[in-house]
């Protein structure tokens, strides 16, 4: 007796032989492109962190005050870059999950 949730061994095959023919018509990034978005991924972290680092430097230098600016805004800029990278890793994940479950 089989479980009614849980799809027998033909259903399987036949999910897994769709995937693989839609993967081959639709051609699949390669290392480049793996490589390519490791680099997105950590430019969205590096450019809110020089950003507050170049801001953090003018504010120190033209408007000293008791706590250093730099030092503040590059955590504030490494946040908001960590931030910005998860939410586009999270929207392609979830791109990848509707692409898989419109697939089956």
């Amino acid at each position: 007796m089989k479980p009614e949730n849980k799809p027998d061994f033909s259903e399987q095959v036949q999910r897994k032989a769709t995937r693989k023919r839609l993967a081959k018509r639709n051609s699949t990034p390669g290392v480049w492109f793996g490589l390519g978005m490791m680099g997105l991924i950590g430019w969205s972290v590096v450019v809110p962190t020089l950003l507050g680092a170049a801001l953090g430097l003018y504010l120190d230098k033209y408007h000293p005050g008791q706590h250093n600016w730099t030092v503040a805004l590059i955590f504030a800029g490494l946040t908001l870059g960590c931030f910005n990278a998860w939410h586009w890793v999270d929207k392609e994940h979830q791109a990848m999950r509707e692409d898989d479950t419109k697939n089956e």
